[in-house]
């Protein structure tokens, strides 16, 4: 976990005393760092601006959950498990798979844009914030949205401040709106020979008579000693990988669907696919892969979906050992590197898997690297073009000071 200059960490109740917190700071120019559940602290350039934590913590409370309305309205520093455990009394559930659920707050799911594995079949974030409460670099209270699914009244503060790192404003409060539990869920896997066996079967995906609520292809040393996946036969060697769909639906269909992925797959050349048993278990090591172990350097590319394949062959001719996970259906593609790379930072992303992303329509940035070395905004977020300039002209207007976690973002 990154290490921030923090010389004092305050722990506000509530909004107000946030906000006259976030004032005072405002008033002498001093740094402040919002502070959720401390799992994604690695996550952005290494805080350099020495200055004050603040723990979203005292805000936990559950604000309003009308639950036939199917919204719930909680404070930022309630854990996404509370959240989840919540939900799940009343039959329903917000799909967004965030990694370590039991100290991931709502205030950082949302401050870091997090999706997980279901993205492919439910969406994103900001497919379910329709109401926000925030506190800007000047102590001023502010929002968006409101309680009701239908309410578009005034700027779309839900979708500026998803993903914005608490750089624009420290969310306070959010509305989201919700799911029914599902009735069923279960995982099916084959093994895979290769990344173009694996890219004729994710292209079959598109016109498959089943609807995948998630699409995972893994590769590495961390699948391979997966206990779920060792049953499975047909794939070996160097290139092989595995292929994970999650089917969810009633009990019949999910069952039909079954069925039908098996002889799909096998239609396609595939050997013996597998419903995978304990599918709770292998899920949250799906959901958790990003930020559980002690990788040196974890990456996350955002390309086209067909062009997952090949930026998986880039990071394997990087780093043979690395492992490696992506939500294919949305090109979504998180590498934990096995070592850090020999020829430095900047050559392995900028001078490599950098224009390997552009070439894929996509990004590259990095979600954790321990060590801090070279970590510029190059490195971190990738070249700095039009958009960049358009987002610090709207950081100046929430934070004009700069206070709000400076420099750890892609301003400049």
């Amino acid at each position: 976990m990154a290490d921030l200059p923090i010389k004092t960490t305050l722990a506000p109740a509530d909004q107000a005393e946030l906000a006259a917190a976030v004032a005072e700071a405002y008033g002498v120019g001093s740094a402040i760092y919002p502070i959720g559940g401390g799992t994604s602290l690695d996550f952005g350039l290494p805080a350099k601006t020495p200055g004050s934590g603040l723990s979203l913590a005292g805000l936990n409370r559950i604000v309003d959950y009308p639950a036939r309305d199917m919204t719930v309205t909680v404070e930022s520093g309630v854990t996404m498990k509370s959240l989840s455990d919540l939900l799940a009394k009343e039959g329903q559930r917000l799909p967004l798979g965030v990694p370590l659920a039991e100290k991931a707050t709502v205030g950082g799911m949302v401050a870091t844009n997090w999706n997980g594995p279901m993205r492919y079949g439910c969406g994103t974030v900001r497919d379910y914030v329709i109401g926000i409460s925030a506190v800007d670099g000047r102590g001023m209270a502010f929002k968006g949205g409101g309680r009701v699914v239908k309410n578009v009244a005034g700027y779309d503060f839900c979708k500026l401040l998803t993903g914005s790192l608490g750089t624009l404003g420290i969310v306070t409060q959010v509305t989201f709106k919700v799911r029914p539990l599902l009735e069923q869920f279960t995982l099916m896997a084959c093994a895979v020979q290769s990344t173009r066996q694996a890219e004729k079967l994710l292209a079959a995906l598109v016109n498959s008579a089943t609807t995948p609520a998630a699409i995972e292809l893994l590769s590495g040393p961390v699948w391979d000693a997966e206990p779920a996946l060792k049953t499975l036969a047909g794939a070996s060697g160097p290139e092989k990988l595995y292929l994970v769909v999650g089917l969810e639906g009633s009990a019949t269909e999910v069952e039909w669907m079954i069925g039908r992925m098996h002889d799909e797959w096998c239609q396609q050349g595939v050997e013996a696919p597998i419903t995978i048993g304990d599918a709770a278990d292998f899920w949250k090591k799906l959901v958790d892969f990003p930020t559980v172990g002690n990788a040196p350097l974890v990456l996350k590319a955002s390309v086209v979906p067909s062009g997952v394949t090949r930026f998986i062959d880039a990071l394997r001719a990087l780093d043979p050992q690395a492992s490696i996970q992506s939500h294919a259906g949305n090109g979504i593609v998180i590498a934990r590197l096995s070592t850090f790379p020999k020829e430095g930072l900047s050559r392995a992303l900028v001078g490599n898997l950098q224009p390997a992303a552009a070439l894929q329509h996509g990004s590259l940035m990095v979600l954790s690297n321990p060590s801090g070395n070279e970590m510029t905004h190059q490195s971190a977020w990738g070249g700095l073009d039009a958009p960049f300039t358009l987002m610090s002209a709207v950081k100046q207007k929430f934070d004009p000071k700069n206070i709000l976690n400076p420099g750890r973002f892609v301003y400049v």
